[in-house]
């Protein structure tokens, strides 16, 4: 990988911006955008645009979420520690014990979750597993007006990890789910933009999947696209504890590339194209089996208004919801050139009607 697309990577996984808080994160995307897009902007809800081929047909949306989980203040006590109510989805056994930032108006606060010390537990607390009501930050306040003077209600948090390169071309970070996709749905308009395709293409790195696929539903309405390409992450079983999980996602490696999904929620005959694509551009690809709705982008894209047709392309990844997400970034690289090179073969003559 290019070492700027490894510092736009960097850029968006440093940023901190949960649902419903993507303001930090949307200014490293757009920015990123404006390099090579028609048209950039943000929407009412929040999803970023951009446009490549403007007036072209047919209209093809991507869409990768750029929220990540995370936590925002919701009490703040006499003694200043500051109670927590989880955006997304969390496994506190996860959360506790770590570092966190606190986005406030006045800047980044530094924090930690605390829990009662092991040896001051009972036996039996040792065997409870903690929920999110029950942890809280310490940001190292005096007491509740100390804290007041720091942060608010409603303040928003991540925890601490940054993004950083391991041995075999992986990297780790929090928040590769589903900055990710947002990376590759750029880099797959970047490369558009060079090409000459008949389509137009509507890149949107939208708000709130997290919490109910929520940005993904508004920007298709307004965009009312005729195909829908959502870009998210998959869990990788290739690390132990796995058999099972085998059985019901497949074996999905990292470094063997992107996943393309195959149910209900895809359209057969764009489904057919993406791996017909794979093949003549020697991209490696996965396959794995989804029986209903999945619980990404493409389910709103492909019930917006009277239907879209949809592909979901996924990246493998590691230890999902936790501060140390791993993914190859050769698969990044994979994901991208596929959806690029499949659109520049749709016209407005392709037929995507199913059966």
């Amino acid at each position: 990988m290019k070492k700027e697309s490894k510092q736009f990577l960097a850029s968006l996984i440093n940023s901190i911006s949960p649902s419903g808080y993507e303001g930090p994160v949307a200014n490293v995307w757009k920015k990123e955008a404006k390099a090579f897009a028609s048209r950039v902007w943000t929407d009412t809800h929040g999803n970023s645009h951009a446009i490549v081929n403007p007036g072209g047909s047919p209209v093809v949306m991507f869409a990768g979420h750029y929220d990540e989980i995370g936590f925002q203040i919701s009490h703040i006590d006499d003694q200043g520690f500051c109670w927590i109510q989880a955006l997304g989805g969390w496994d506190p056994q996860i959360a506790q014990g770590q570092r966190v930032q606190i986005n406030t108006k006045k800047g980044i606060i530094r924090g930690v979750i605390g829990k009662v010390a092991i040896h001051l537990q009972s036996p039996e607390d040792r065997k409870k597993v903690s929920e999110v009501k029950d942890l809280w930050v310490d940001i190292g306040a005096k007491d509740k007006a100390d804290a007041e003077k720091m942060v608010e209600i409603g303040d928003p948090l991540v925890v601490a990890y940054g993004y950083e390169e391991m041995a075999n071309g992986l990297a780790v970070g929090r928040a590769f789910d589903d900055r990710a996709g947002a990376f590759v749905v750029l880099e797959a308009a970047r490369q558009l933009s060079a090409l000459n395709p008949a389509a137009e293409i509507h890149c949107v790195a939208t708000v709130q999947e997290e919490i109910g696929l929520r940005g993904a539903q508004t920007a298709a309405y307004g965009i009312n696209p005729d195909i829908g390409i959502a870009v998210d992450v998959t869990f990788a079983t290739d690390h132990p504890n796995m058999a099972d999980a085998v059985k019901r996602e497949n074996l999905i490696e990292l470094g063997k590339g992107p996943v393309i999904t195959r149910g209900p929620n895809i359209n057969a005959k764009l489904f057919d194209l993406l791996v017909k694509t794979a093949k003549a551009e020697k991209i490696p690809v996965q396959i794995n089996a989804e029986p209903r709705g999945t619980g990404t982008d493409a389910n709103a894209l492909q019930l917006n208004r009277a239907g879209v047709t949809t592909a979901l392309v996924s990246i493998p990844l590691r230890y999902m919801h936790s501060p140390c997400e791993l993914i190859s970034l050769k698969d990044l690289e994979a994901c991208a050139k596929l959806i690029a090179k499949t659109v520049e073969n749709i016209t407005p003559e392709t037929d995507f009607v199913p059966f």
